[in-house]
């Protein structure tokens, strides 16, 4: 199946899929790219952790933060669900970058909040600013039930997302170091049920999010023609949208397969 015939899968999958949904795809080879509602804000879950971890990079880059910093995990500081840091013994002792690569790999949301109240929320809109992510915006912590009562949620879309890993993939992140630093944590994504569903043995530096209504995957894979994914979803039903996201990632790298 050509890519003409695959963007046409795409298109009508994506039609049959119940609420709110958003799609990116760039060949980081030919620079063919598809966008469907792709500028469309939407709930970010724990996507919104890949900003949170380019202002982490662009911190110790400058100085302002040590990677190697102690930090004591306090009961206080502990939240539910995703991650590891909650289900360990309070006073426990990991350094910054532990924090940030737990964010990812395991989505945690502990070590979220922590980085979040180091970094400056509005460091963190400043840097999406700042990398062209004119559709995504960090407007509160994680589990923040007063403020999402008042309405405020953290959003991205689907084409900022793609716009992230772009500038990732070419190290333009910080720079190319860092930028290779940031893609090797995501390549030890922990999370897997989603885009590398039915790719194994094909590496990935992505990021999920879930919540009720809500799955989401993005990130880079590294098919024989290297290809940006962003799937992002919002009051949909999850089950089917994932089993999207399992068979659209699949022919798009069976399509780079079959260029070679």
């Amino acid at each position: 199946m050509n890519l003409d015939a695959i963007f046409q899968e795409i298109k009508a999958g994506k039609k049959r899929l119940p609420g709110k949904t958003g799609f990116y795809y760039k060949n980081l080879v030919s620079g063919e790219a598809l966008s469907l509602d792709g500028s469309t804000p939407l709930i970010a879950a724990s996507v919104i952790k890949l900003p949170i971890m380019a202002e982490f990079f662009y911190q110790m880059a400058e100085g302002r933060i040590d990677g190697g910093s102690l930090v004591s995990i306090g009961a206080e500081d502990k939240l539910p669900s995703c991650g590891a840091l909650n289900y360990l013994h309070n006073g426990l002792t990991v350094t910054m970058l532990d924090l940030c690569t737990l964010m990812i790999i395991l989505s945690d949301n502990t070590a979220t909040n922590l980085l979040i109240r180091k970094l400056g929320m509005e460091a963190i809109n400043r840097r999406m600013r700042d990398l062209g992510l004119a559709h995504s915006s960090l407007t509160r912590l994680l589990f923040d039930g007063e403020a999402q009562k008042r309405g405020l949620e953290n959003r991205v879309s689907a084409e900022d997302m793609g716009r992230f890993f772009s500038l990732l993939y070419e190290g333009k992140i910080v720079g190319r170091d860092p930028s290779d630093q940031m893609l090797a944590i995501l390549k030890n994504q922990r999370l897997n049920g989603k885009m590398p569903f039915f790719l194994h043995g094909v590496p990935m530096a992505h990021k999920t999010g879930e919540d009720d209504g809500i799955s989401h995957d993005v990130g880079i894979v590294y098919a024989e023609e290297p290809f940006i994914a962003c799937f992002l979803s919002e009051e949909t039903y999850v089950p089917s949208f994932e089993r999207w996201i399992q068979d659209t990632t699949f022919l798009l790298a069976n399509s780079s397969a079959q260029k070679k």
